[in-house]
């Protein structure tokens, strides 16, 4: 995983970025492959349940559920989840999805 950094939220913020494209994983897939989410608690509108921030290539991308309302359907049924970034999120989405079982 060496072009993938998963920021702690100490390192970022995610505001800025934008829907970019979708990746086909679980919740446990992406918690195998990147670890535990950036952000792990219910954003403040709980539009997003849990969101990994990740650096890849000098840009910033950001996983997220989106408007599921249950951290229980995120983390059991959720199998495809938003790709933000500030640039289009192709390559990003690729490299990931190789990693993904």
């Amino acid at each position: 995983m060496k072009k993938f950094k998963v920021l702690s939220n100490e390192e970022t913020a995610s505001s800025g970025t934008s829907l970019q494209g979708y990746i086909n994983a679980t919740y446990s897939q992406l918690l195998e492959v990147l670890g535990k989410p950036t952000y792990n608690k219910p954003s403040g509108d709980d539009k997003v349940q849990v969101e990994w921030v990740v650096e890849f290539n000098d840009n910033f991308f950001t996983i997220y559920d989106w408007k599921t309302g249950s951290r229980e359907y995120t983390e059991n049924e959720l199998a495809m989840f938003n790709v933000g970034g500030t640039i289009p999120a192709y390559d990003f989405i690729n490299e990931l999805e190789k990693l993904i079982k």
